[in-house]
């Protein structure tokens, strides 16, 4: 199912990892040439960090950047846009998100797009799973699980909603090793990929979604920690209807 010349929209320095190295390696096998577009640079916005660590927030970013840099080497990306704009925000700007991919398209001109899954992990994969929606016409789209909170059970790689659609691939010891070297690249974020199972990826052809409701009825996996009761820089305190309505907004 993999194409000749492949973009992936990567929300976050390290979801190309999570979502689908891999595939990756496998698609570069085949013969194919895959390019990345980087659309935030992955650390949370300056305001929302402790006061105490916005002082070396440009080291911070430029780290994320550098481990990115890495990874992207390691598997054999071909980086070809790296924006400032923090996380939690590609949700909110999604029309400017979508003209930075436009561009790339149209300079590209590739046959297949990679997008993360439409599953509650973050907004800003969601949205972005949406800018792929609107991209149907100009190559195949091909979205990738990476991890979702449904039943109230934290989920790695697979689709809570699967069909006749979707491919899982059960990683080789050697991709197994490779996945968990690309991630272990991206020490800055330790703390947060410890949920990353390595043993399979999984992917599908864009499924047709209603972006005017979340991705499913239960908590959301970046809304699981919104009960604490004030603002820690960890927590994703985004209201999943604000999202939803972004992207209805977006696409209309």
């Amino acid at each position: 199912m993999f194409g000749k010349r492949i973009l992936i929209l990567v929300a976050h320095p390290d979801d190309e990892s999570v979502a689908s190295a891999a595939s990756i390696l496998r698609a570069r096998a085949d013969g194919a040439e895959i390019s990345a577009l980087y659309l935030t640079h992955g650390c949370v916005p300056r305001e929302d960090m402790w006061a105490w660590q916005r002082k070396s927030y440009d080291i911070r970013t430029a780290i994320r950047r550098a481990e990115g840099e890495a990874a992207a080497e390691m598997l054999g990306l071909k980086p070809v846009g790296w924006s400032d704009r923090p996380a939690r925000r590609l949700w909110r700007e999604l029309p400017q998100v979508f003209a930075e991919v436009q561009a790339a398209v149209d300079a590209l001109r590739p046959d297949q797009i990679w997008v993360p899954a439409y599953e509650g992990g973050n907004p800003d994969h969601d949205a972005l799973n949406a800018v792929g929606a609107k991209l149907k016409g100009r190559a195949s789209v091909l979205e990738f699980a990476e991890y979702n909170f449904f039943g109230g059970k934290a989920r790695s790689q697979s689709f809570f909603a699967s069909d006749e659609t979707a491919r899982t691939i059960e990683l080789t010891p050697a991709e197994r090793a490779a996945k968990a070297a690309a991630l272990a690249l991206y020490r800055s974020e330790q703390g947060n990929l410890s949920y990353v199972e390595t043993e399979r990826e999984t992917y599908r052809p864009l499924a047709a979604y209603n972006y005017a409701q979340p991705p499913h009825q239960g908590t959301l996996w970046y809304a699981r920690f919104q009960w604490v009761p004030f603002r820690h820089p960890r927590v994703d305190f985004t209201n999943p209807a604000d999202v939803s309505a972004a992207i209805t907004a977006f696409l209309s």
